[in-house]
């Protein structure tokens, strides 16, 4: 059976455990030499070494994705490792959640430290080495896949910080795709759904999304979204760029981002009296947005 990763080098980042760890062994499972980062460097090898026994291959790094200048040594390491470098999957995160009224600066900075800067580091030292590629005339079919979020996309109450991160992941990767074509890099996001660490904190939603003891389908394991990532990764994929998917169980779809809708135009500058009534014109005929997720 083929295999659509085969010799794909891939530096997954948040790979000792939850998603990065699933990720990490199914893309291995599908031919790919993946970087294993992860700050944990015991969590980061205990997922190596399950790669290296089911025949695949992999290494620990343990580079900071919050250090610009640390975060050079994984793309070091997987070109040194494994001689080249095919894709970055920024995985990484964390949670800080509180009420925006509540929220310590300490608090909005981790959450902004570690996805939004996170997402930056290692993709911008990828995007060197492979800019230099393609300058010096090599053929580039490389892979930036970024991980928003449903609050991002719709908000969230109680994650301000995590929602403003992940919205600006999301235009993060727009941007990405728009400008880094020219050197054959396609850049895309998936705000997963899955069973990890992060999800399972509240009892509520760890009964939710336990898995079945009947031996059914595990809609929340964290492997299902893993598919779409191997996919995103493989070549297979090198006409997609600039979208962001949503992945849980079976099911994968596209958010379709902001989008601007028929004007009222008056064809002059509108008087501050006025503008209610143009306002309730486009409210009257707008698609309405999705709901902020707890409300």
């Amino acid at each position: 059976m083929s295999r659509i990763c085969e010799g794909r080098v891939v530096i997954i980042t948040g790979a000792g455990g939850g998603l990065g760890a699933a990720h990490a062994r199914v893309l291995a499972s599908e031919g790919a030499k993946v970087v294993v980062n992860d700050i944990n460097e015991t969590a980061a090898q205990a997922v190596v070494d399950d790669i290296r026994k089911a025949g695949g291959e992999a290494v620990v790094n343990t580079s900071d994705i919050t250090h610009y200048d640390d975060s050079l040594n994984a793309v070091k390491q997987a070109i040194e490792t494994f001689g080249d470098l095919h894709a970055v999957i920024n995985n990484a995160g964390v949670n800080r959640d509180r009420m925006f009224a509540s929220m310590t600066e300490a608090e909005w900075d981790t959450i902004m430290a570690v996805h939004l800067k996170g997402h930056f580091c290692i993709s911008s030292h990828a995007v060197h080495y492979w800019r230099g590629q393609s300058k010096a005339g090599n053929t580039v079919d490389a892979r930036i896949i970024n991980t928003t979020s449903g609050a991002g996309l719709q908000g969230s109450i109680g994650q301000s910080n995590y929602a403003a991160a992940k919205a600006g992941i999301a235009a993060l990767t727009l941007n990405q795709a728009a400008e880094l074509a020219r050197y054959g890099i396609t850049a895309n996001a998936v705000a997963p759904a899955a069973r990890t660490g992060m999800t399972t904190a509240v009892e509520e939603m760890a009964q939710r999304m336990a898995k079945p003891e009947d031996g059914s389908f595990d809609y929340w394991a964290p492997e299902n979204v893993s598919s779409l990532f191997a996919y995103l990764v493989s070549t297979e994929s090198s006409a997609v760029t600039g979208r962001v998917f949503e992945a849980e169980g079976g099911r994968i779809s596209i958010a379709d981002g902001w989008r601007s809708t028929e004007p009222v135009d008056k064809g002059d500058r509108w008087l501050p009296e006025e503008v209610a009534g143009a306002v309730q014109q486009l409210l009257a005929r707008e698609v309405p947005a999705q709901k902020v997720y707890g409300t």
